[in-house]
């Protein structure tokens, strides 16, 4: 491998960190304002949503320190905690899908979940 196509790959998995990092952030923000919409006291459906909301929210916000953390874990530990992120955004983007209002914040968690997968992708 020569030190050029290194620079490259290096700087390509950079690039591909902080985009899952800022798509992390902005998946984050959606949850917990959707979240914060919700009726404490609603439906069991409503209740489903806001619960869902709050945990895509901290397991973005996890995995985005953890993203912008230099070598403090490995990388299947990163690995791990990106996967994490990703099937969770999935999940919540579901939940989401049955909510009416909700299509903007379904759509931040999938687009987050694909960033996630494109840096996973990287890391192979």
């Amino acid at each position: 491998m020569t030190t050029t196509t290194s620079q490259r790959e290096l700087i390509r998995f950079l690039e591909d960190r902080f985009s899952c990092a800022q798509a992390c952030t902005e998946c984050a923000r959606a949850c917990a304002v959707r979240a914060s919409m919700v009726d404490p006291d609603g439906t069991e459906e409503q209740d489903l949503v806001r619960r869902k909301g709050i945990m895509c929210a901290e397991v973005c916000d996890a995995t985005c320190r953890v993203l912008s953390e230099q070598n403090r874990l490995d990388e299947a530990g990163i690995r791990v905690q990106v996967e994490w992120c990703r099937s969770v955004c999935l999940e919540c983007a579901n939940v989401f899908d049955g909510y009416p209002g909700a299509e903007e914040a379904a759509k931040m968690c999938r687009e987050c979940a694909g960033a996630c997968t494109d840096f996973m992708a990287m890391l192979d």
